[in-house]
C-alpha cells in the first residue's frame, strides 16, 4: 500500500497519473516510440490521442487465446476509427503481447515534422483507468557538413554547406588566424517539401592573405552537437626528383584526430594513406607505397604533413588533400603540387618527348646541305682539268694551222 501525505492510499491509477509529462524527440524518417505503461487487469482499451483527437485505438477483450507462452496473440481484437486515425494510418501500432503485461507503448514508423505534438494515452481495464502525456519533437539532425573553394561566382568563395536539417541551424564563420578584416558572409536558408532545411552560407576569400584557415561552425536551437569544417588551399611547386614536403596541421580544437590523404590528377583519383591517432596504426595503397612517408609521432599532435620522396612530373603533379576528422569535426587542406623538370636538366620522368623527332629532322637536312656542298666542290675539281686539255689541244691545232700558213705563203721566196 502506498500512502500520500494525508494518509490517503493511492492506487496505481492515481499515482500513474502524478507520473510528470514525458518528452520524446524523434527523428525524421525513424521509428518513435511513444512509452506509456499501466497496471495491467484485463479488458485493456488503449487509446491514443493527438491535441485531444483519437489517432488510435486498440481493445483486447479477456477471452482472447492464449498461446503457449501465456501471452496473448495477435488475434485479439483490435479496432481504429475512422477520420480521426488519418495522421497515423498505417502507421502506428502497439504489441498486444505487451498490452497484456501493462505496456501500451505506440509506435509510429517513418517519422515526419506533422507528428510533433502533445499526445495523451489513455487505457481502461477492468482495474480502471490510466492517463499519460508524451510531448513529441521530431528532429532532423545534421548528417553531415560541406566546406569547399568556389570559383563560380567570378571569385574565390568559401562555400559551407547543410542540408535535409530541421530545425534551421545557426551558421557562423571564423578564420585562423583570427584576422581584423570584417566577416561579411551570404546565407541562404531554404525549405523543401518535407519541410527540412537546407542551408548555404558563402563568404569571400579575403584578398592577400593566402594561408588563412576558414572555420564554418553549424549549431542547431535543440541542443545538439555543433557541426564545425575548416578548409585551407594552397598551391606548392617542387622539382623532378628532389623530396617535397606537403604540409598539413590540425587546427588546436582536433585532438588526436584521424588522418586521411588522397591523390587527384583531376582523371584518376586515389587513396594515399590513413593514421589512426588513438590506435597508432597506419595503411598506406601500394602504388604510393615507396613515395610517400608520414612521421606517425608527429600526427597526434596535429602535424600530418607528407613527405613526397623522388617525385615525376607525370606521376605526381595534381592535388592532394589532407583529412583531420574527429566526431562531427573536420579539417581539409588542399594542395595543388606542380612538380617540373630541373632548370637545364633533362627529364627522367618518362613523359613522351618529341624533340628527338625535330632534332633528327634537322640532322637530315644538315646532313643532305652538305653532302651537296661537298658533292658540288668535287664536281668543280673533277670537271677543270678536263677544261684546261681541251684549250690546250685547241691552241696546238691553231698554231700548227698558222705555221703551215706561214710556210706555204713563203716558199716562192726561198726559191
Amino acid at each position: 500500500m502506498i500512502m500520500n501525505s494525508t494518509s490517503r492510499p493511492l492506487t496505481w491509477t492515481h499515482l500513474l497519473l502524478l507520473i510528470a509529462d514525458v518528452f520524446m524527440t524523434c527523428m525524421v524518417s525513424e521509428e518513435c516510440v511513444l512509452p506509456c505503461s499501466f497496471q495491467p487487469g484485463g479488458e485493456e482499451t488503449v487509446e491514443w490521442f493527438k491535441q485531444e483527437v483519437m489517432v488510435y485505438k486498440f481493445r483486447r477483450e479477456q477471452d482472447g487465446d492464449r498461446g503457449n507462452d501465456g501471452n496473448y496473440s495477435d488475434s485479439s481484437k483490435q479496432q481504429r476509427r475512422g477520420p480521426e486515425s488519418q495522421q497515423l494510418a498505417g502507421r502506428a501500432s502497439v504489441l498486444p503481447q505487451l498490452v497484456s503485461r501493462g505496456n501500451a507503448t505506440l509506435v509510429v514508423s517513418g517519422s515526419g515534422l506533422k507528428d510533433r505534438g502533445t499526445y495523451r494515452c489513455h487505457v481502461h481495464t477492468s482495474r480502471g483507468e490510466h492517463n499519460a502525456k508524451v510531448i513529441v519533437k521530431v528532429e532532423a539532425p545534421i548528417r553531415g557538413l560541406s566546406l569547399e573553394l568556389s570559383r563560380l561566382s567570378g571569385y574565390e568563395e568559401m562555400k559551407c554547406t547543410v542540408r535535409d536539417v530541421f530545425p534551421a541551424p545557426r551558421v557562423s564563420w571564423a578564420t585562423e588566424p583570427p584576422t581584423f578584416q570584417a566577416l561579411r558572409p551570404v546565407t541562404r536558408v531554404l525549405a523543401n517539401k518535407r519541410g527540412l532545411y537546407t542551408v548555404d552560407s558563402r563568404l569571400k576569400r579575403l584578398s592577400g592573405q593566402p594561408d588563412l584557415v576558414y572555420v564554418c561552425k553549424v549549431t542547431t536551437s535543440y541542443g545538439g552537437p555543433a557541426w564545425t569544417s575548416s578548409l585551407r588551399e594552397r598551391e606548392i611547386r617542387g622539382t623532378e626528383g628532389k623530396d617535397l614536403t606537403i604540409p598539413c596541421s590540425a587546427p588546436s580544437y582536433l585532438h588526436r584526430p584521424f588522418l586521411d590523404w588522397s591523390f587527384s590528377d583531376r582523371k584518376d583519383p586515389s587513396h594515399i594513406l590513413t593514421y589512426d591517432s588513438r590506435t597508432g596504426h597506419s595503411a598506406s595503397s601500394a602504388p604510393w607505397g615507396d613515395h610517400v612517408e608520414l612521421d606517425g609521432f608527429r600526427v597526434p599532435f596535429g602535424d600530418g604533413s607528407l613527405r613526397l620522396m623522388d617525385p615525376k612530373p607525370s606521376e605526381h603533379t595534381g592535388s592532394y588533400t589532407c583529412v583531420f576528422s574527429l566526431q562531427h569535426n573536420t579539417h581539409t587542406e588542399r594542395s595543388d603540387v606542380t612538380i617540373e623538370p630541373p632548370p637545364g636538366g633533362r627529364s627522367s620522368s618518362g613523359q613522351p618527348s618529341y624533340w628527338w623527332i625535330v632534332g633528327l629532322v634537322v640532322a637530315v637536312l644538315v646532313g643532305a646541305l652538305v653532302s651537296m656542298l661537298v658533292y658540288l666542290k668535287v664536281k668543280g675539281r673533277t670537271s677543270k682539268p678536263r677544261d684546261d686539255r681541251e684549250e690546250v689541244t685547241e691552241l696546238n691545232v691553231v698554231k700548227d694551222w698558222k705555221a703551215d700558213t706561214h710556210l706555204t705563203e713563203s716558199s716562192p721566196m726561198t726559191t
